[in-house]
């Protein structure tokens, strides 16, 4: 469509300024055409034409009447004289009205053909106008066309895009949950393979502790039942040396039986040492810094019927661990029956008494 040029402000005012100058000129000639075809009026004319004249012979009174007379037509003439006059200022004062009603008119026609050309001037500036709005809002349809259609293209592209994105994630969560599956069967066969091993391990480790409990327990048998025999022998002899002391005792001098009876003192109390010994070792947990030629002295004291009721460090070894663990092992023993049968003078030293320990004190 080829673009209309819009005129300029002053060829919008070219022709309205051409059309008020020419009727301005027309309306000057058409006055003074009126003005030129005017008729001439006529000179005024006394109606009542008298003339006067004066005779010698007439009388006064003649005199009188016509000088009266003469009165009366110069009255009646310039009566005549005012009311041509005023006929005379009439038709003027109606030529002029006439002449500017006639200009009226014509300025009314100018004013009409004006208001005219301005409404031709209006229309055709609203005509030019609402062609430009019509060719506006069919740019601007254009344009929105345009745009709809470009919002339709990346709706359509944004959904396709959106559903490959889907398919894609769909593809991975897909191929990821393959994966997991795989994965899963791996670490299931993997760790069916670990607990079969750890449970034939366990199981080696099991039998290897049940062969070790069996030969740990029947070692253990057999050293208690060689501590048992040895305290049975130890009570054995301190008995039968008892016996042989108080048949000495019996059968001896006072000062022979004093010998005899320190002498078999030094014997029971070396006999119930290697006693108590013998049952803190049964006890004794061993601790992992246990070394060789540690020694704790330890403070024990016991009741006459050999109950233990006290143990404490008199001497440290400067290892804590073994310190507790000979204290935990005197304390174990609880009490020995074997000292029930002592006389008093022989367990009085067992009251309160110290002991040495070593960790092969400990370990027999």
């Amino acid at each position: 469509m080829r673009e209309q040029r819009e005129p300029s402000a002053s060829e919008n005012y070219f022709w309205p300024a051409v059309w008020a100058v020419g009727l301005h000129v027309l309306i000057f000639a058409m006055l003074f055409v009126s003005f030129a075809m005017t008729p001439d009026l006529p000179p005024a004319k006394p109606i009542v034409q008298a003339t006067l004249y004066q005779l010698k012979s007439k009388s006064q009174a003649t005199t009188q009447t016509n000088q009266k007379i003469a009165g009366e037509a110069k009255k009646t003439a310039a009566r005549q004289t005012e009311v041509e006059q005023m006929e005379q200022k009439k038709v003027e004062q109606e030529a002029v009205k006439a002449a500017e009603q006639k200009k009226q008119e014509i300025a009314e026609k100018a004013a009409e053909a004006k208001k005219a050309d301005e409404a031709k001037a209006s229309e055709a500036k609203k005509a030019d106008e609402a062609k430009k709005a019509d060719e506006a809002k069919k740019a601007d349809d254009a344009k929105k066309a345009a745009d709809a259609k470009k919002a339709e293209e990346k709706k359509l592209a944004d959904i396709a895009k959106k559903k490959a994105e889907d398919e894609a994630k769909k593809a991975a969560q897909e191929e990821a949950k393959k994966q997991a599956a795989e994965d899963a069967k791996k670490k299931a066969a993997e760790d069916a393979k670990k607990k079969a091993a750890e449970d034939a391990k366990k199981k080696a480790l099991a039998d290897e502790a049940k062969k070790k409990a069996a030969e740990d327990a029947k070692k253990k048998a057999a050293a208690d039942a060689a501590k048992k025999k040895a305290v049975e022998a130890a009570r054995k002899s301190a008995e039968e040396k008892k016996a042989q002391a108080l048949a000495d005792l019996l059968s001896d001098t006072p000062q022979r039986q004093q010998a005899l009876a320190d002498e078999q003192g030094d014997e029971v109390a070396g006999n119930f040492d290697d006693l108590i010994r013998s049952r803190a070792a049964e006890g004794w947990a061993r601790p992992p810094s246990a070394r060789k030629n540690m020694t704790v002295v330890l403070q024990i004291g016991m009741l006459p019927d050999g109950t233990v009721t006290s143990v404490t460090v008199a001497k440290s070894s400067g290892d804590g661990p073994f310190d507790s663990s000979a204290v935990a092992a005197v304390k174990n023993i609880g009490r020995l029956t074997e000292m029930q049968g002592l006389k008093p003078s022989d367990f009085n030293p067992y009251r309160s008494f110290k002991m040495t320990f070593t960790p092969e004190d400990l370990a027999l």
